[in-house]
């Protein structure tokens, strides 16, 4: 019996192979779409899932206010709650990122090192491979390495008692190799090279009773006994025992309350959150808001709808064309059920088969989706048993909610109005109306959002930053070599060079450079009874003349003067407003006890040195020889671009053989700010394209249908006289009707959807009644010439064939 059912299903699908090829490739695509989507949805929703003690694991951060945040910690913090919270701490560590530079035999490398405490490899699950989770870091000349880094130092080679050396400051030290551990999984926020012990971090010495000096995380595992919220309950007289300092300067200068009435606080963020915090997440990778990955699989459900409801339209459509055969069968004995089951296994077999065919676009496009959405899907994801059981589920549910409701609507048929060639639509044709626009609702939204999404990354990267970004070229000096050595070499060696302008150097880059990183570095000193925080941005000599940044007042640094290079800053216009001076030039600024104060011998206009999504802050520039450098910037001269950086490679080779050159633009670097902007766009581009494919597939399906019922009514019209257009504008007017309503449904969704994500920019465009306006006319137009196309077709038919037509 079961074999008799398949058999004449895939009769009756080589019999209508338009329809079912129709069907097909909707139903291959959406599921290609879905399983693409979910794979780059997946990446983000298990980051940090693997580690055994994670719902134990948090990260520390201090809130002051209602909204200010600081994931950065002072040294003597940990041995302080160590000895304070004991029994509700089960471990502790704290992480920096040291630098790269590594040395073995005549060899150097590049590698991401990891300062921490000894009890890391007892909270987290990084397995060691070789060495003791106890005993790998007891040494402070101890160092752990990945198996990556074993094998391209070592080869295959035995790692362990190897020494290494590491360049700490300006020197080199050396460091035994401990152990040797996993490499991290890509949906982990700490990733690493090399682990060594914090105390051996160059900085430690002068930082760890400082508790002013922040440069590094704390992530804390507590007892199992212990809720989150006990903990930071058990925090609040810590705080008030050891930040006294700091909530006196809060009070003093006005500071607000947070929701639970301090002024600051130590609270703790899951380190399942820890990738979703946009604001003090995201550890080695770059954060997103949950909301994205939850917006990932939102799209792909609208993409398998469109595909659903076609398949619903159509089948319930092509069973009027199989009346006969279902009463046939029906005076013949047929059952109900048999009938449901005939017809839902002909369903069952399309989506079978398209999920086989999306299964395969899916192999060959994963890497692409990688590259777009910049996301580490891959297809081990599929592998789990947890979601293979979800696939198959999800994949009944499609093709019970695609094939179950034509073939219950085909077994409740009258056998004897069947019979009869009285066969009616009744409320099956006010479903596919409803459907239709549920389609293009969808589309229009996706559309709509698509047009607001793309208009806000043009905005942002159009928008004037008060600097120039246009042929400045940013070269990361990396950590094998000394910034300010570099630069001064680097400036010498093409002062020759008449394409290049000026050269410069600075602590902190613009936007995110070919090295991927970026630093932040505020100060926070007292000024007429006030504390002042401040962004602080060492930098070299020609930078406002590199970069054009216009000066207000004063002067810029100068080689003339001696003290540029100690107690000399210039600030922009917000610092200037923030320090309450009216003439800001030569105001005395005491921002470290004992040491001289800075004075302020310039005042430069506002420029925007971080993304737009935030206003901008106090900016102060100084010339301090003890901070380094780390960026290059180079302005050349517009003509012949590529043979000007041929030559600042030859030179960069020259004066840093140890540092790979990673030259890029700044415009370019300022445009990888906003990477998540654009995967959005791109999301909802890509979302939208395939949505109006399918949907203009199930339409042009069904308006085969439809002009099919109707060819003898269209020969009596052109025997009245109707001409071919009138004919046209009748049989295309009731499907746009249906396009209008969707739009109506789908603009204030999209108006209201996108306004509360523009939410998040400082500077954002305003949405125009014209996107909407401009995304209906596109489904409208799009619509238009989909069913058109055969309603032209039929209009020209010669009204005598027509009119034979039954």
């Amino acid at each position: 019996m079961l074999f008799n059912y398949i058999k004449i299903a895939l009769r009756n699908l080589w019999k209508h192979k338009t329809f079912a090829l129709v069907n097909v490739i909707g139903m291959s695509v959406a599921f290609a779409s879905c399983l693409l989507l979910f794979l780059a949805a997946w990446s983000h929703l298990t980051f940090d899932n693997f580690h055994a003690n994670g719902e134990q694991l948090y990260m520390i951060y201090q809130q002051s206010g209602p909204k200010e945040k600081s994931a950065t910690m002072p040294a003597p913090l940990t041995p302080a709650l160590r000895q304070d919270l004991l029994p509700e701490i089960a471990h502790i560590t704290r992480v920096v990122d040291g630098g790269g530079a590594v040395r073995y035999r005549d060899q150097e490398f590049e590698k991401s090192i990891r300062f921490v405490d000894p009890d890391f490899f007892e909270m987290f699950s990084f397995p060691l491979r070789k060495g003791h989770s106890l005993t790998v870091l007891n040494s402070l000349s101890s160092i752990v390495i990945s198996e990556k880094t074993a094998q391209s130092i070592f080869g295959t080679a035995d790692p362990v008692g190897k020494t290494l050396s590491l360049r700490v400051g300006e020197s080199w030290k050396p460091f035994v190799v401990s152990g040797v551990v996993a490499d991290a999984p890509t949906n982990s926020s700490l990733k690493f090279d090399m682990l060594a012990r914090f105390e051996a971090y160059p900085e430690y010495q002068q930082n760890k009773d400082q508790w002013d000096n922040r440069f590094h995380s704390v992530f804390i595992q507590v007892d199992r006994k212990t809720s989150q919220a006990a903990f930071e309950k058990r925090l609040r007289p810590f705080v008030a025992k050891y930040f006294a300092g700091n909530i006196r300067n809060l009070k003093r200068d006005g500071g607000q309350p947070d929701e639970n009435g301090d002024l600051t606080s130590l609270r703790l963020l899951p380190l399942a959150d820890l990738h979703f915090d946009t604001e003090i997440g995201g550890g080695n990778g770059s954060p997103v808001k949950r909301s994205y990955p939850i917006l990932l699989l939102v799209v792909a459900g609208f993409i398998v709808l469109i595909a659903c409801i076609n398949f619903i339209n159509l089948s319930t459509a092509r069973s009027m064309t199989r009346s006969r055969e279902v009463g046939m069968r029906k005076v013949l004995g047929a059952l109900k059920q048999q009938l449901v089951f005939q017809f839902w296994g002909e369903a069952f077999i399309l989506c079978l088969l398209s999920l086989v065919l999306g299964s395969l676009l899916v192999l060959g496009l994963v890497s692409e989706l990688n590259n777009i959405l910049k996301t580490k899907a891959s297809l081990s994801y599929l592998t789990s048993p947890g979601v293979l059981i979800s696939m198959g589920v999800v994949f009944l549910l499609i093709t019970f909610v695609a094939g179950g409701y034509p073939a219950l609507f085909v077994a409740r048929l009258n056998t004897i109005q069947i019979l009869k060639g009285r066969v009616s639509l009744g409320k099956t044709g006010a479903v596919r109306n409803t459907l239709l626009i549920v389609q293009f609702a969808i589309a229009t939204f996706l559309i709509a959002c698509t047009l607001i999404a793309w208009q806000q990354v043009t905005f942002l990267r159009n928008m004037p930053l008060g600097f120039n970004e246009n042929q400045v070229i940013s070269i990361p000096v990396g950590n094998s070599v000394n910034g300010r050595q570099v630069l001064k070499l680097f400036r010498d060696k093409l002062a020759q060079q008449p394409r290049v302008l000026s050269v410069t150097g600075a602590y902190k880059n613009f936007g995110r450079g070919l090295d991927g990183s970026t630093v932040t570095s505020i100060v926070g000193f007292e000024h007429k009874n006030k504390v002042v925080r401040s962004h602080w941005q060492p930098i070299d000599y020609d930078y406002l003349k590199t970069l054009d940044i216009k000066l207000l007042a004063g002067r810029d640094f100068s080689r003339k003067y001696a003290t540029d290079t100690t107690t000399s800053v210039i600030i922009n216009e917000t610092m200037a407003k923030e320090l309450g001076e009216k003439n800001p030039v030569g105001t005395l600024l005491n921002v470290n006890d004992g040491e001289p104060p800075l004075v302020v011998i310039g005042v430069v206009k506002d420029y925007h040195h971080e993304s737009l999504k935030k206003t901008v802050q106090p900016n102060t520039l100084l010339m301090n020889q003890e901070w380094p450098i780390g960026y290059v910037l180079v302005k050349i001269a517009p003509d012949n671009v590529p043979a000007t950086m041929a030559v600042l490679k030859r030179a960069w080779e020259d004066v840093a053989p140890k540092s790979e050159f990673q030259g890029s633009f700044l415009d370019e670097n300022t445009d990888r700010q906003y990477q998540s902007e654009e995967q959005m766009a791109k999301l909802f581009i890509t979302a939208a394209g395939v949505a109006i494919v399918l949907s203009c597939m199930g339409l042009f399906a069904i308006a085969i249908m439809i002009m099919a019922q109707r060819t003898k009514e269209i020969g009596v019209r052109k025997v009245l006289g109707a001409s071919v257009a009138s004919i046209v504008a009748l049989l295309s007017k009731d499907f746009l009707k249906l396009v209008l309503v969707g739009i109506v449904i789908a603009s204030p969704l999209a108006w209201w959807l996108m306004n509360q994500w523009l939410q998040e920019y400082a500077f954002k465009i305003d949405i125009e009644w014209w996107v909407f306006a401009l995304a209906g006319l596109l489904a409208i137009v799009i619509a238009f010439v989909t069913v058109s196309f055969h309603s032209i077709k039929t209009a020209l038919m010669n009204p005598v064939k027509s009119l034979k037509t039954e």
